[in-house]
């Protein structure tokens, strides 16, 4: 009955280390201060009507994306495609399954908070000579079985095992952060491909026009010359601008091969196994209203910068881990062992054997090794904090870019518009001057090809503006993935 006043004493001796538990050496992170930016560009951006049918589009300051953003295009093959990616997405499956993983080192790491339990079974067979000196005393061989379970827990009473828990939590908040931005990267590199082969598509159909046209002139300028109007250099002048517009044909079939291809890469399918829609951008809604989040908001928004912050974070918390080595640290111990020379009597009282213990490891020389180690982490989080500030800075520049794209490339469409209309004039002026003969057919095809030039010109300024409004969607950190908001 002596065995409660040694465990009452023991408790109560190590009472203090218990209390120290709350006590946590090493700096507690504070997530950086939002930037003093009020704009991402000292002059106001704002896109400029381009002009004819086409959509003005305007910025909401403040607001925020959608989580579907893509939803705004008004396409429900586009919204197809995007869920396909999605759900089908390699890149996208591997970055879930290492954000699976991260999520397990915190579990892993938690358990070293907890009590540790086991569960122990032995049998031996022993030696043992009564005889001090070795001679001739009597030897006794006997068998030793014990049966039962160990607790040890670790006090951790300077935070070293919480602070590598909190290390393990910022660099699983970084995966998840790096899931959200290859989400962010496939659905807009999907939406992009969807523009791309819309706007080859919209090439391929000016250029055959074009084509057609070509033939149609080919064939009067022959019927003229069998007349007697126009020589053979005016047909061979005509065969060769038919020849020049068909060589653009082959350039455009194959940058429409390779969207498609990269579309069937981005939904998890090879090309010989899934086909895209055949859209054009007449399929395709511009978004009128773009939002613009504030430079002090995007920060909590774009996952490269919470993936920056999160990388910070457990910078943070291993300068607290390598402290936490340069303090002693406790460890309790106790196991109820049932020992006996036979089985038969493994469970009776009298084999009762309890132990309980406590070990204390505190270290004295380390030849600098510790010290250098906590030397090394602050270097560390100095460097992490230095990438987070570049990360931003990055940022404020990548999504200023955008918006000037965004308003210049309404310019361009303006432009585009315009000369397309002149030249279409000039095209319809010339082909009137030239059936009363006051124009050389060289003129002709002149306006011809400056028309063709014109009329890709604008396909090519209205797809921009299709790929630059994902990218401003992507850039402010729109959409996040169900399963990590189900998470939360």
């Amino acid at each position: 009955m002596t065995e409660r006043p040694a465990v009452r004493a023991l408790v109560l001796g190590t009472m203090p280390m218990f209390l120290l538990g709350g006590c946590m050496v090493g700096p507690d992170f504070s997530p950086p201060k939002e930037p003093d930016v009020t704009a991402y560009s000292q002059a106001p951006i704002e896109p400029p009507s381009p002009g004819d049918d086409e959509v003005t589009q305007r910025f909401v300051v403040g607001a925020k994306p959608t989580d579907k953003w893509w939803t705004l295009f008004k396409s429900s093959a586009l919204d197809q495609v995007l869920a396909r990616a999605v759900a089908h997405n390699r890149t996208l499956a591997a970055a879930e399954a290492t954000l699976t993983r991260a999520r397990e080192a915190v579990a892993q790491a938690g358990g070293a908070l907890y009590p540790q339990v086991s569960f122990n079974g032995n049998a031996q067979r022993e030696k043992f000579n009564f005889s001090n000196q070795g001679g001739n005393g009597p030897v006794t061989y006997f068998n030793l079985f014990s049966l039962g379970p160990q607790v040890s827990f670790a006090l951790d009473p300077f935070g070293g095992n919480r602070r590598h828990v909190e290390q393990q939590e910022a660099l699983a908040d970084v995966e998840n952060y790096q899931y959200r931005a290859a989400y962010l990267t496939v659905t807009g590199q999907a939406a992009t491909q969807i523009v791309n082969a819309a706007a080859d598509r919209d090439q391929i159909r000016a250029v055959r026009d074009i084509i057609a046209d070509d033939e149609r002139n080919l064939q009067l300028v022959r019927t003229e010359s069998g007349a007697g109007a126009l020589t053979r250099i005016d047909v061979q002048t005509a065969t060769s601008q038919l020849e020049a517009d068909r060589a653009l044909l082959p350039p455009l079939q194959q940058d429409l091969a390779v969207s498609e291809d990269a579309l069937s890469v981005l939904v998890g399918e090879g090309p010989g196994r899934w086909r895209p829609p055949e859209l054009v951008l007449n399929d395709l809604a511009l978004p009128a209203e773009l939002p613009v989040t504030l430079p002090s908001a995007v920060v909590h928004q774009r996952p490269d910068i919470l993936s920056s912050e999160a990388s910070l974070h457990a910078a943070s918390a291993a300068i607290g881990v390598a402290t936490a080595q340069h303090y002693p640290n406790l460890t309790l111990s106790a196991s109820m062992q049932q020992e006996s020379l036979t089985t038969a009597h493994l469970f009776s009282p009298m084999s009762n054997v309890w132990q309980v213990a406590s070990g204390l490891t505190a270290p004295i020389f380390e030849g600098g090794a510790l010290e250098a180690q906590r030397r090394g982490a602050v270097d560390a989080f100095d460097s992490a904090l230095a990438t987070y500030e570049q990360t931003v800075l990055q940022s404020f520049g990548q999504i200023a870019d955008i918006l000037h794209s965004l308003q210049h490339d309404a310019e361009l469409l303006q432009g585009e518009r315009r000369t397309m209309a002149a030249a279409g004039e000039a095209l319809r002026l010339m082909r009137t001057t030239f059936s009363y003969g006051n124009v050389t057919l060289l003129q002709v095809l002149d306006a011809e090809r400056q028309y063709a030039q014109a009329r890709l010109g604008v396909v090519k300024a209205r797809a921009q503006r299709y790929r630059d409004t994902i990218q401003l969607f992507v850039a402010m950190g729109g959409g996040e993935p169900a399963a990590i908001s189900a998470a939360r």
